[in-house]
C-alpha cells in the first residue's frame, strides 16, 4: 500500500498538541505525517497581537508549503478553521495537493466566501458562553481575539470527547484573533482554476455542537466536494471523540486521491 504524507491542521485556539492520537495513529500506519502549529498558537513563539491579518495566521503552513520538493504531493487536512488554512494553500500550491480533507472545517469556496459562511454560522450559534473577547483597539471597537471558556469547551466542542482530553486543552489554550471583514474579503479569494483544481473530502461530525451538522451541510450544498463521509458520535473534537474513526478515515481515504494524475 502507498503511503502518504499528511499535513494536519488545528483550528482556533488550538495547537498541533491536539491531533497526537491521529498522528500517532497514522504514523504507526507507515505513513508520513507533519503536525504545524499555526502563528500565535500551539508552541508557536508569536503573539496573537502580533498578528495583524488571517494570512499572517496561516503563515507557517504556507512556508511548509514552499518547502516542498516540486514533485511531491501532500494531503492536506484541516480542521474548523484550519479549513480556511489548507484552502489558502490550496489555492496557491494546487499542483501539491492530491486531496484535501474537511474535517467539520469552514469551506470556502470560489462561489461561497468567507464572509458568507461567517454569517450563516453566525445564525445558527445560540451562544459564546463564557468566551473571552479582548479588545486591545478600545471597549468602542471590535474585538481584536477571542478564546473559548472552559464551559463553552466543555458543553459546544469536547460534549463526547473523554475528560481529560478537555483538561488538557484548557491548558493548553491560546487566544485566536478577530479580524477586519474587509481584509477577510480581499485575503480569502479562492478560484475555480486552483482551488477548484483539487480534489475534495468532508467528513461531517454528527453530535458537533459548534459547527452544527445542518451548517456543515449547507456548506457542501453551496460548495460542492467529491466525497462526504459522516463520523457517527462524534462532537466538534473528532480526533478526541472518535480518534480511531478519524484515523481510519484519513489512512484509507486518501489512497484512491493519491493516484489520481
Amino acid at each position: 500500500m502507498r503511503k502518504l504524507h499528511l499535513v494536519l491542521v488545528h483550528g482556533a485556539c488550538h495547537g498541533a498538541w491536539c491531533w497526537y492520537k491521529v498522528a500517532t495513529e497514522l504514523r504507526s500506519e507507515g505513513h508520513r505525517v507533519t503536525v504545524l502549529d499555526m502563528a500565535a498558537a500551539g508552541a508557536d513563539p508569536k503573539r496573537v497581537e502580533e498578528l495583524s491579518s488571517i494570512s499572517d495566521y496561516c503563515r507557517p503552513l504556507m512556508e511548509f508549503m514552499a518547502t516542498l520538493p516540486p514533485e511531491e504531493r501532500v494531503v492536506l487536512v484541516g480542521h474548523s478553521l484550519g479549513g480556511v488554512c489548507i484552502s489558502l494553500a490550496m489555492e496557491k500550491f494546487p499542483h501539491q495537493v492530491s486531496v484535501a480533507v474537511f474535517v467539520t472545517a469552514l469551506m470556502p469556496g470560489p462561489d461561497l466566501s468567507l464572509l458568507a459562511l461567517v454569517a450563516q454560522h453566525e445564525k445558527q450559534l445560540d451562544s459564546y458562553m463564557d468566551t473571552q473577547f479582548r479588545f486591545n483597539n478600545g471597549p468602542d471597537r471590535p474585538p481584536t481575539s477571542l478564546q473559548f471558556g472552559p464551559d463553552y469547551m466543555a458543553t459546544r466542542l469536547y460534549n463526547l470527547s473523554p475528560p481529560e482530553d478537555l483538561t488538557l486543552a484548557t491548558l493548553l489554550m491560546r487566544p485566536i484573533g478577530l479580524y477586519d471583514e474587509a481584509d477577510l474579503a480581499k485575503e480569502v479569494t479562492l478560484s475555480k482554476q486552483n482551488y477548484g483544481s483539487v480534489r475534495r473530502v468532508f467528513l461531517v461530525c454528527e453530535e458537533d455542537m459548534a459547527l452544527k451538522k445542518e451548517f456543515q451541510e449547507w456548506m457542501i450544498d453551496n460548495n460542492p466536494v467529491d466525497e462526504v463521509n459522516i463520523i457517527s458520535g462524534a462532537d466538534h473534537m473528532p480526533m478526541f471523540s472518535k480518534s480511531q474513526h478519524l484515523s481510519a478515515l484519513l489512512h484509507h481515504l486518501p489512497l484512491k486521491y493519491h493516484h489520481i494524475s
